[in-house]
Formats: C-alpha cells, structure tokens, sequence
C-alpha cells in the first residue's frame, strides 16, 4: 500500500504537475498567424457572434468543452476537503472527458459561504461551456445545486455522483434480474444509504419498473419509515409505511439489495436472510458494505457488483458519463433529461449481452467474457461504448425535444 500511495503520488507530480494541459487548435507560428488569431482576426467571429449568437458554436470551442465543478464537499469517500483537496479529482475527471469521449475539461473549484453563493457562482459562468459536471458536492446541497442550475442555465447540467452512478447501477441490475429470472417490478429492494447516489438511483429504478412501496431504504438510524420525523424532503420521498425497522427485518427475502454507504455494513448472515438468487450490490468504494469472498462463500446463487476494478461487475461511472455529453453536446441539448438517462441505462444493458471484442479481453487480462453472472456490465475500455451510448442519449435528446440540432449525418452508426 507504502508502494501505491508513492506510485500516485508520482503520477501525480512527475514530468509535471497535473494531469491535464491545453493544446493549441491552430497555427501560431508566424505574424499571420496571430494576426488571425487575435487582433485584428479576431473581430470577425466577435462581429458574428454578436449578431447570431449561435455562432459561438461555429467559431470558439464551446461545444466541445465542459467545465467540471466541485467545493470539495464530498470528496470520494474521504469527505468534506474543502476545493483544493477536490482538485485532482476534478483533473481526473476531465482526463477521462478527453481519454473516452473527446471532450475538452476544465476543472473549476469554487469556495463560498452559502449554497445560494455557489449556485450564482456556477450560473454566471455557465454560457463559457457547452455543458456543466457537478461533482464531489455533498446532500441535501447537491440537490438544490443542481436543481437551481438546471432552472438557471440553457446547457446540461449533470452531477455524476447522482445520476452516473444510478444509471451504471440501472443497467446492471436489470441484466442481473434478467439472469437470475427476476422482474424489476415484483423485486424487494434494500437500499443501504440515503445520499445523493442512494435516491438517484432509487428514483432511476422506479423509472425503469420499480415499484416504490417494495423498496427500503435505510439511513444511519435505519429504516427510513412514515413516522419518523427526522427526515427531509429528498428522504421522505422513501419512507415506507412498515413497522420492520433494522436491516435484519427488511432484507428478509429480499432480492436485491443496493449499498451506497459505507464498508462491511452487510454481514453473511445479513445475505443468507435474502431470498433465492439474491442480487448485490456493494458499491461503498474502496471497501465495499461486504467483500465478495463473503458474499461468494455465503451464498451460491448470489450476482454481486462492486465499485471494485479487481473483481467482476465494476460499477463505474466511466461507463456513461463522458458519453452522455458526448451525445448530449452533439445536438446541443439544453438538458440532460430523463429519456436521456433511460436510454443510457438501456444502451448499457444492451452492449453487455453482445460478444465482447478481443481487445477489451486484452485490456481486462481475461481469456473470455460473455453475458452472465459475471458480466452483467460492460468493461470500461470497450471502443463500442462512446458510439452506442452517444448515439442513444443524442437521439433521445432529439427525440423528447431539448435538442437544438438535429443528429450528424451518419452519427456513431456502425459501417457508416
């Protein structure tokens, strides 16, 4: 571990600080050049922008740029930081912007006093990005935040920790109910944890079949039920009318059950009370609410996915969200909106049940992959997902109207 911490640190520092840099899109190598460049080239696109703003998109970068912004509130696992501690994460995050989808990052951390101060920070600089990625923001502030600036701002605005990860999560238990001969909307679930990811993905799985009396979500103090009158908005939206009220009551015959909380919450008892063919999910990162070697010896007719990279069914956000901008900002859209998320999660489903190209077995050191228990979502380094995902969200956007322009021709389809 002495050896890995090194390891990132070097990365980190070595040949130079940071993980990104800007490039230069055009010559500037003689006086011609930066005539064109700046002044007195420079007015021409000024002058068009100014009398068709749509243009911004013709003559600047704006629509292949996106701004991800953090204040260091809820930074991984480790907590509230402060902005500087968020900053190499908001740096890998627009390393994979640019590594998966092609879109240029900015990282941007704002200190502030009020969730009213930060939401006006992020609104006023909005209209320099073709869409905005919320990150590292803790609940209940990250719904506000959001929600302001989606009412605020005519470009995507999308926080990750939210939606990315209720999407990846989506798309993973549908296959691994379909593999296990369940339906999404006869499944008992049990949702440990109550943050941004936990509602997120418990909202996007009601959109997918789910029903909301069959699921049970649980906060540090348990069951969250109707009598209780320690919950907030975002919390009552899953209290349960029951009296069960420990997670030994609720996950009794339950079939699937979804951790976005916190390491070895879940015990193998806890799994063995399950119903046949159990379904989980211990995505508490590094260390998840029980290890797969538990769950495994303790159950053998068990689906498990982790945030996890060295054991199957990784759930990562990676597998989405450059592709949903990606989409998104390909026709312009205003919103990333709910059709947009479900075809995500759908085109995710569906990749995971093709045969899987030899390179990524290469890239994932495996001799083979195919649908099943043990692949139920697809591996990050697959070339198809930047295409199947895009081209979904895009027509999506189109398609529920907050589209701007229509698809490219021939856009991410295959042989064309």
């Amino acid at each position: 571990m002495t050896d890995f911490r090194q390891q990132a640190l070097d990365y980190h520092a070595l040949p130079v600080p940071g993980k990104i840099s800007i490039e230069l899109t055009k010559p500037a190598e003689t006086v011609r050049d930066l005539a064109l460049a700046y002044s007195p080239g420079v007015a021409e696109p000024v002058r068009a922008i100014a009398e068709n703003p749509d243009d911004v998109y013709k003559y600047t970068a704006k629509g292949n740029l996106v701004a991800v912004i953090s204040n260091g509130t809820a930074i991984l696992g480790l907590g509230n930081l402060g902005p500087m501690a968020s900053k190499p994460v908001m740096e890998g995050k627009a390393l994979l912007f640019k590594r998966f989808a092609g879109l240029d990052s900015i990282d941007i951390e704002v200190t502030h006093r009020t969730t009213q101060d930060f939401i006006n920070t992020v609104a006023s600089i909005a209209n320099t990005f073709g869409g905005i990625n919320l990150e590292d923001i803790k609940a209940p502030e990250c719904f506000e935040i959001e929600k302001a600036l989606i009412e605020r701002c005519d470009i995507p605005v999308f926080h990750d920790d939210q939606h990315g990860t209720a999407i990846v999560t989506s798309a993973g238990l549908l296959n691994a109910l379909a593999i296990q001969g369940k339906s999404i909307e006869k499944a008992q679930i049990v949702c440990m944890g109550a943050g941004a990811a936990a509602i997120a993905c418990m909202e996007l799985l009601i959109q997918c079949g789910a029903q909301r009396e069959h699921i049970y979500m649980l906060d540090s103090k348990g069951v969250i039920h109707t009598r209780r009158t320690d919950l907030n908005e975002y919390k009552m939206l899953f209290a349960n009318n029951t009296d069960k009220r420990t997670l030994q009551e609720v996950i009794t015959g339950a079939d699937v059950f979804v951790g976005v909380s916190g390491p070895n919450l879940l015990s193998a008892d806890d799994l063995r009370l399950m119903a046949d063919k159990p379904i989980v999910f211990a995505c508490s990162n590094p260390d998840p609410e029980i290890h797969p070697d538990i769950a495994n010896s303790a159950r053998d007719d068990l689906i498990m996915a982790t945030g996890r990279s060295d054991y199957p069914n990784q759930v990562n956000n990676v597998l989405c969200f450059p592709f949903i901008f990606r989409g998104a900002l390909d026709v312009r859209a205003s919103a990333i909106n709910d059709d947009m998320k479900l075809a995500a999660v759908h085109a995710l489903k569906d990749l995971a049940r093709e045969p899987v190209p030899e390179s990524v077995l290469t890239a994932a050191s495996v001799s083979a992959l195919s649908f099943g228990k043990d692949y139920i979502i697809p591996k990050p380094m697959d070339p198809r997902l930047c295409g199947r995902v895009a081209r979904a969200v895009a027509i999506a956007a189109v398609e529920s109207g907050v589209a701007r322009i229509d698809l490219p021709e021939n856009y991410f389809v295959e042989g064309g």
